[in-house]
């Protein structure tokens, strides 16, 4: 027959709940959250000061490897720029600054608007009437032109010479005509044609 404990805690009955605190006092634990507080502004402490130990530490080094400032090493302090959208004074100054860099600088459309410059010039020694010695009267006339003077009269004959120009290390002429004059257009400057002749 089964007998029954009169201990009412053996059987898991809480014990009664004292109400007068208005919470339950066994769920805070002050000197827990003090504890942890204190042990993080601890931390947070002592890693401020080994970021700025390891920070001088490097920027003494880089001092050391650099050497003495120079006009190309000195520092400048952006901070003192301000609102550069709204003060062109600034932004002179600014261009100023990036002036003194020294060249080559980096090229942020790979070089395509360079060699599209590079060709525009050609194209104006080419399509146009240019000098070439003012004082001698020398003058370069357009290509199209020079091919007509050419198709009429021929190329001019050069003197005869005892012997074909030869290279520096052979021993007969290789190339006996000339094979392209080493122009090309880029592939970007391509797109620009065509997307002009689409808009025209």
């Amino acid at each position: 027959m089964p007998t029954f404990n009169e201990n009412p805690h053996e059987h898991g009955e809480q014990e009664p709940v004292d109400t007068s605190f208005g919470y339950e006092p066994t769920d805070i634990k002050v000197a827990g959250i003090l504890v942890f507080i204190v042990s993080l502004g601890m931390f947070v402490a002592v890693t401020g000061l080994v970021c700025y130990g390891i920070g001088h530490v490097l920027n003494a080094y880089m001092n050391h490897e650099d050497g003495p400032n120079s006009k190309w090493t000195k520092t400048v302090e952006i901070r003192e720029l301000g609102n550069l959208p709204s003060n062109p004074e600034m932004q002179n100054k600014v261009y100023q600054i990036a002036r003194t860099f020294p060249s080559p600088r980096v090229q942020l459309d790979d070089g395509n608007f360079d060699v599209s410059v590079l060709h525009a010039r050609e194209d104006i020694l080419l399509d146009n009437y240019t000098w070439i010695d003012q004082s001698k009267g020398t003058v370069r006339i357009p290509i199209e032109q020079a091919m007509q003077i050419v198709a009429q009269k021929g190329l001019p004959v050069a003197p005869a010479t005892e012997g074909p120009q030869l290279m520096t290390g052979d021993s007969k002429p290789v190339v006996t005509m000339p094979l392209t004059d080493g122009f090309a257009r880029t592939s970007y400057e391509q797109e620009l044609a065509a997307e002009k002749q689409a808009k025209e």
